[in-house]
C-alpha cells in the first residue's frame, strides 16, 4: 500500500534528487511503505536527516509501526534496504557474512558470502537495524565505525577495509525498557537523529484500520478506534504493557473479526499474548463493554 503524503515542495525535491535506480535485484528490496504519521512532522524530519547523509533511529512502543516507517522510507526514496533483527543470538556473522566452501572449475575454494551490513554498505543502500537494543553489548561496537563520518568497517573474516558507497544511510528501531533489552551506550546514540514514533491514533488510526484490513463495517471500526485509544491511556498510567496496546495485534484482530465475532478476535490477536492475568482480565473487561 502506498499513501500520498502532503509534504512540502522542498521535501518533494529532496526526494526527487534523492531517488535511485537499481538493479532488478536490488528493487525487490525497495519496500511497500504505508505508515501513515500522527505528524506529517516525523516523515519531514526523517526525509531531511537521511537526504543529509544523517542515521536515525526510531524511538517508540512496540506496534506503532517503526518498521513500516522505515519501509516508507524505503519507498519514498527508491532505496533498497537491507535488513537486521537483532536478538541475543547476534554475532559478527550475522552482520557481516560468513566464509563458505563452493566449486569454480572442479576445484574446492572459499567464498565470502556477505551479510546485510557488508550489502547496504557496498551497494549504497539503507540498512535497517530492528530491535537495535536487543543485540548484547560487545556485538553493536563492531559497527560504529560505520554509523559515524568514517563509513568504514574491517571485515573481520577476510580483514578487507569496506567504505561504505554514495547513499548508504543507516535507519534503527529501538524499544526503550522492553524485556530483554539494553540500554544503548551515549557513544552510540550519538551517532544517531532520534524520532520519537508514538501510537496513531484516532481519525488516522481509522484510515488504517480501512487501509490494511478487510475490515468494513463502519460500527465495528469506531469500536476498534475506541478500544485501542483505552488501551493505550491505560499503558500510559502503567496499567497494562505495551504489547496490549500495538497497533499490529489491533489489525489482526479487526481482520479476524470479519469471520469469528469480535469479542473473541481480541482475545486471540491481544488477550492470549499477555503474560499476566490482571492485564488479560483488564483487556478482557474493556472488550466486553464496548462490543
Amino acid at each position: 500500500m502506498h499513501t500520498n503524503y502532503d509534504l512540502p515542495e522542498n521535501i518533494i525535491d529532496i526526494l526527487n534528487t534523492n531517488k535511485r535506480e537499481h538493479n532488478e535485484t536490488l528493487q525487490e528490496l525497495i519496500r511497500k511503505g504505508g505508515y501513515m504519521p500522527p505528524h506529517i512532522d516525523l516523515l519531514i524530519d526523517a526525509i531531511a536527516a537521511l537526504s543529509m547523509g544523517k542515521n536515525i533511529l526510531l524511538k517508540g512502543p512496540t506496534g506503532a509501526g517503526k518498521t513500516k516507517f522505515a519501509e516508507t522510507l524505503s519507498y519514498l526514496f527508491n532505496q533498497a534496504m537491507f535488513s537486521v533483527n537483532c536478538s541475543v543470538d547476534l554475532d559478527a556473522e550475522s552482520l557481516m557474512g560468513f566464509k563458505t566452501l563452493v566449486y569454480e572449475d572442479g576445484k574446492q575454494v572459499i567464498d565470502f558470502v556477505p551479510g546485510p551490513v557488508t550489502s547496504a554498505m557496498n551497494n549504497g543502500t539503507f540498512l535497517y537495524i530492528d530491535e537495535i537494543n536487543m543485540a548484547k553489548p560487545e556485538t553493536l561496537p563492531l559497527i560504529n565505525g560505520v554509523l559515524d563520518y568514517r563509513r568504514t568497517i574491517t571485515n573481520p573474516f577476510t580483514n578487507e577495509i569496506i567504505t561504505a558507497t554514495e547513499n548508504f544511510n543507516v535507519i534503527a528501531a529501538i524499544n526503550e525498557g522492553y524485556v530483554g533489552t539494553v540500554p544503548l551506550n551515549e557513544a552510540l546514540k550519538n551517532r544517531f537523529i532520534v524520532i520519537d514514533v508514538p501510537y496513531i491514533q484516532g481519525e488516522q488510526l481509522k484510515e488504517l484500520i480501512q487501509a490494511n484490513t478487510n475490515l468494513t463495517n463502519e460500527t465495528l471500526i469506531d469500536l476498534f478506534v475506541t478500544l485501542s485509544s483505552d488501551l493505550i491511556r491505560a499503558v500510559e498510567q502503567g496499567k497494562l504493557s505495551e504489547d496490549a496496546a500495538s497497533i499490529r495485534a489491533l489489525l489482526d484482530a479487526c481482520d479476524l473479526s470479519m469471520i469469528i465475532p469480535p469479542k473473541r478476535a481480541i482475545l486471540r490477536s491481544i488477550v492470549d499474548k499477555l503474560e499476566e492475568e490482571r492485564e488479560q482480565e483488564f483487556v478482557q473487561n474493556l472488550a466486553d463493554t464496548l462490543f
